[in-house]
């Protein structure tokens, strides 16, 4: 285990919205977790019949193809900003709005094993990006989404982030998991 992946990040590391993301990481090696976790993520989804991926608990809701489809969106994009902090980018980096993501994303139409194929892809070239960085590149400071943010807590917002989505796909679309 390497130390700097066990490094916390601390509050002023990152916009206060986003620490409902960290605090759902628990204490341990980053890299190990986003590489665990994965597993029941791909064992929970990747049986689904494509019908079972259409669903949507309610009328407007997202359905669990475009709930997949955020997530990889979402994964992408902090990656993106990771690296540009950790490469030591000063230009301040936008914020994305998810519905639009969503609503004009491909994922509705996509075949239900593309999309886990997708979501493998984009873990794998997260932790690819993730190792080759060291302490002083995870300690780097940039802007994103016009607020403070090191290229750690931005990691650690990928983590936290599956983990909410993982506790939504429980809550809210059991009717097609079980």
């Amino acid at each position: 285990m390497n130390e700097i992946w066990t490094i916390r990040p601390g509050a002023d590391e990152y916009a206060p919205y986003f620490g409902r993301y960290i605090d759902l990481v628990p204490d341990g090696d980053l890299l190990q977790t986003l590489r665990e976790q994965f597993v029941p993520t791909i064992q929970l989804l990747a049986p689904l019949r494509e019908e079972q991926a259409n669903y949507r608990y309610a009328e407007g809701k997202w359905s669990v193809k475009e709930v997949l489809g955020h997530m990889i969106d979402t994964e992408r994009i902090f990656a993106y900003r990771v690296l540009r902090i950790a490469r030591n980018d000063a230009t301040p980096l936008p914020g994305f709005e998810q519905d639009d993501y969503v609503k004009y994303g491909p994922h509705a139409r996509q075949p239900w094993s593309d999309l886990i194929e997708e979501l493998q892809v984009v873990r794998s070239a997260t932790l690819c990006l993730l190792r080759g960085l060291d302490g002083e590149a995870l300690a780097r400071r940039g802007t994103s989404s016009n607020s403070p943010a090191s290229a750690r807590a931005l990691a650690w917002v990928i983590a936290g982030h599956e983990r909410a989505h993982m506790t939504v796909f429980h809550e809210r679309y059991s009717a097609v998991l079980s």
